[in-house]
């Protein structure tokens, strides 16, 4: 197991995310899902796991966002960005894309790595959903020949239905956030939809940022 670097996401996991998996994060934009990555790549780095970072934002955004959730993130990240980085990212290819990733790994050799990255809801807006589909259908078969845990958040509000459940049917393990409204006041959940590994886990948690770190808590109406 790899730990998820949230202390109590790891116990609702059993100790975190399982080996050799891809995990999907999803939720609307400004819930914070993007926080999971940053704690994740953390803890990663605490533990001297290679640590790769592929965004459509530049790392200097990247960073100006992990400081206000007061993560920090210290150690010798790899970062693949639209600037910034020691890899440009472009988006419009893909075979460019999952080439780099594969090289970077190979070059890693065989430590423990995490893989964070924010870019998937703008493949699907440039692709096809069949196109996308594929594509992560075969970077995971072969991410999966090294030690990696993949790490990827998905916007929910830009997809249609059937392609968020396509992506959910593709990765190893769904956490899902979402806001609930009750009256006036407006509660963040978390949920795990599925974890290759685990027993269905029904019901939804309270979460919320609050002293440097992500507090979930058993949620009752």
């Amino acid at each position: 197991m790899v730990s998820t670097g949230v202390g109590e996401l790891d116990q609702l996991l059993k100790d975190g995310y399982p080996d050799k998996s891809a995990i999907l994060v999803v939720g609307p934009p400004g819930i914070g899902k993007e926080a999971l990555g940053y704690w994740f790549t953390q803890a990663g780095l605490s533990q001297g796991d290679f640590c790769l970072y592929v965004t459509r934002l530049a790392v200097s955004e990247v960073i100006e966002d992990v400081k206000a959730f007061g993560v920090e993130i210290k150690g010798p990240t790899v970062w693949f960005a639209r600037d910034g980085g020691q890899t440009k990212v472009d988006i419009n290819d893909l075979s460019g894309l999952s080439f780099s990733i594969k090289e970077t790994l190979k070059k890693n050799g065989e430590r423990p790595a995490r893989i964070v990255t924010d870019v998937l809801s703008s493949l699907l807006m440039l692709n096809s959903p069949e196109t996308i589909y594929r594509f992560l259908s075969q970077l995971f078969s072969e991410l999966k020949q090294y030690n990696t845990v993949v790490l990827a958040t998905l916007e929910d509000r830009m997809h249609q239905p059937q392609v968020l459940a396509a992506m959910e049917q593709l990765f190893d393990g769904v956490v899902e956030l979402r806001l609930y409204e009750e009256g006036l006041r407006i509660r963040p959940l978390l949920r795990i939809l599925k974890m290759r590994g685990m027993p269905p886990l029904p019901g939804y948690f309270s979460f919320a940022f609050a002293h440097r770190k992500m507090e979930i808590t058993a949620y009752a109406k």
